[in-house]
């Protein structure tokens, strides 16, 4: 296992004992294939086994030419695909099914549609991931499966409509990137003759070499003096490639591909042979899937200019990738793996404040403000809401980006905020987290939420419009008690009456003879949306008493 894990403690040994070693499954909705596996986690090591494999060839990056949507005929088909995933899952007694999607539903301009009709009419929720963030995650499913001797790895993996190339080591990813190129993508964009013409050839292998050539530069500029990390591969076209390898020098497959290496000479006399044949031949290939047979040429073109660029003799196959990500992901977030490979709060905390640094944002009063939301969140948990630990995570986040849009103007600077957010490729969210952070950024400040705003009807759900209506008017109150934003207040006191349907707030100031007038003048101006969103009167008043401790 090339999970780096922090040793175990042995006092609490023998408490995980008694825990029953836990079963959830990992979809992923690719461009080219749809793939589920079922795992059993054992939390006393913590890892995890692979219990069960699942594939469908749906071929969601098979798009609408004209509109660039998902075909309808080719929803009905995923649709189909996830409902007999969900059974699958249901046989092994999976307590709970995390699904990604990535680039197809990513760029097509109904893919929310289809994970709203997913979540509707499955129950079944996908959360839709950025480029960047599905290459965090082959990361840490790579981790899981492969050793890395302290030492750096590159990572190849090539899916139906993106490639990701990452630089890592076995602490973190140093570079993470994701581009436009992929076996589906290429092979019907470039792709028209059969079998391929030389003119095609050349145009394919040239526009591969220019769509890499920037990740390309981002890896070899994280690579420091000395070091000589190898490449691993990863994903359908990489271990279709070692598969027909093997078994043309082997004479058989092995049991595992995981580790198989192959060398770039073989995989240039491989593209050369390819080329030359028809569709019909290529899937004559002893081990070569159907479905794999339409694109293989122009994965392994892919593969090819990415190793040449990189300078890389030879290429390692890796089992784990993104599904497996899933699942280590997964784990992080339930508190399952211990730090040393980063934590998620970790990861999702040093992503948000590199944005906080790239736009200049006074983090002293961004924290205050974060201080104040989470408090006033804590202390009216389970009176005037039920949101938990994740929900609380995203209005830090947004309490520490709300003002992000001073960066581009003051003027209307809360809508600059949704667009910074939503464009800034968080790592270690979701797109839908992504888009509810925004979101709550966005109303910090003048309107409160409404329907016929373009950025709020973007929420996937009910719950997720919710989620921003509610914690939004607690970010306006937080907000509000730092208006000087010079430190005034130490802290509040939120008390709820139900009788009363009212909450009063005491107000403690830093400095007992500061009346904090600006700060109590801008909580009443802001009340309104709080008061309205959980039906309650809000009554605040400034102590003069001794300050509660707020630690």
């Amino acid at each position: 296992m090339g999970l780096n894990l922090v040793s175990p403690n042995w006092e609490s040994i023998s408490t995980q004992l008694v825990k029953q070693q836990r079963i959830i499954a990992a979809i992923d909705l690719g461009t080219n294939s749809l793939h589920m596996v079922v795992v059993k986690i054992d939390p006393t090591l913590p890892a995890f086994s692979i219990i069960a494999r699942e594939k469908e060839t749906v071929r969601l990056g098979d798009r609408n030419i004209t509109t660039g949507e998902l075909k309808p005929e080719i929803i009905e088909k995923a649709i189909a695909a996830l409902r007999r995933f969900q059974e699958v899952a249901k046989t092994f007694n999976a307590e709970t099914i995390v699904a990604v999607a990535t680039s197809a539903v990513r760029e097509s301009p109904n893919g929310r549609d289809f994970l709203h009709r997913v979540d509707t009419e499955l129950g079944l929720s996908v959360d839709l991931i950025s480029g960047q963030e599905e290459a965090r995650r082959i990361y840490l499913g790579v981790l899981s499966g492969m050793e890395f001797h302290n030492q750096p790895q590159m990572i190849i993996d090539i899916g139906g409509g993106s490639t990701e190339l990452i630089l890592g080591d076995c602490h973190e990813p140093r570079t993470l990137t994701s581009t436009k190129v992929g076996a589906v993508r290429l092979t019907s964009e470039i792709i028209t003759t059969d079998p391929i013409s030389n003119i095609e050839f050349q145009y394919l292998q040239a526009y591969a070499r220019g769509m890499l050539e920037r990740a390309v530069d981002e890896v070899l500029a994280n690579i420091q003096f000395g070091e000589s990390p190898r490449l691993i591969g990863t994903s359908g076209t990489i271990e279709t490639l070692a598969m027909i390898h093997a078994r043309e020098n082997l004479g058989s497959v092995p049991s595992t591909l995981n580790g198989y290496q192959f060398s770039f000479q073989d995989l240039q006399e491989w593209v050369n042979r390819l080329r030359k044949m028809t569709h019909f031949e290529r899937a004559a290939i002893p081990g070569m899937p159907d479905k794999r047979a339409e694109v293989i040429l122009a994965g392994a073109v892919i593969l090819q200019e990415a190793m040449t660029l990189l300078g890389a003799e030879s290429i390692t196959a890796c089992g784990r990738s993104l599904r497996e990500g899933v699942i280590v992901d997964w784990m992080l977030a339930h508190g399952l793996i211990e730090d040393r490979l980063r934590y998620q709060g970790s990861v999702r905390q040093r992503s948000v404040l590199k944005h906080a640094n790239k736009y200049q944002i006074k983090l002293e009063h961004s924290d205050r403000v974060a201080l104040f939301a989470l408090s006033l969140f804590d202390q009216t948990q389970g009176t005037l809401h039920n949101w938990g630990v994740n929900e609380r995570q995203l209005l830090w986040a947004a309490a520490i980006l709300h003002n992000c849009g001073h960066y581009i103007s003051h003027s209307a600077h809360h809508k600059h905020s949704y667009y910074l957010i939503r464009n800034g490729e968080l790592l270690g969210y979701t797109e839908t987290e992504i888009e509810i952070i925004a979101n709550l950024a966005r109303y910090h400040r003048k309107s409160a939420p409404k329907k016929k705003h373009e950025n709020y009807r973007n929420l996937l759900s009910k719950q997720h419009r919710q989620i921003v209506s509610q914690l939004s008017s607690i970010l306006r109150l937080a907000v509000a008690l730092d208006r000087r934003q010079i430190g005034a207040i130490a802290g509040v006191k939120c008390e709820y009456y139900p009788e009363f349907k009212q909450v009063n707030l005491q107000v403690f100031p830093f400095q007992l003879n500061d009346d904090c007038a600006l700060e109590l003048w801008s909580l009443n101006f802001k009340k309104g949306v709080f008061e309205e969103e959980f039906g309650v009167k809000l009554v605040a008043n400034l102590e003069k008493s001794t300050i509660p401790d707020f630690s």
